[in-house]
């Protein structure tokens, strides 16, 4: 499983990375194949948008965490590149469909 992940790795990092620019993305941050997104406060809620866009991703079959300010993200080692594709899309189409 580690030569899998390390194999796996860039390609993750890819597309994690891809969503720079997104709606609400303050930064974007990984490391294997586990990375964090710093998502943009609504004033006053910070933990609401964070949580509407996991649920955005849950309601499409996309398990994301969420916790404070962040979405986080972690595949299992067997996940494939089209997995962490659909996963990554998903998330960012949640992104750009959050208020």
């Amino acid at each position: 499983m580690v030569d899998r992940v390390k194999a796996l790795a860039p390609r993750f990092e890819a597309a994690v990375h891809s969503l720079r620019g997104a709606q609400h993305v303050l930064d974007i941050r990984n490391y294997g194949l586990a990375a964090g997104l710093t998502i943009a406060p609504v004033p006053g809620e910070p933990a609401r948008r964070p949580y509407e866009v996991a649920m955005k991703c849950w309601e499409q079959g996309v398990y994301v965490r969420y916790g404070g300010d962040t979405i986080q993200m972690a595949p299992p080692f067997i996940v494939t590149e089209a997995e962490i594709d659909r996963m990554v899309n998903t998330v960012g189409e949640a992104l750009n469909a959050t208020a």
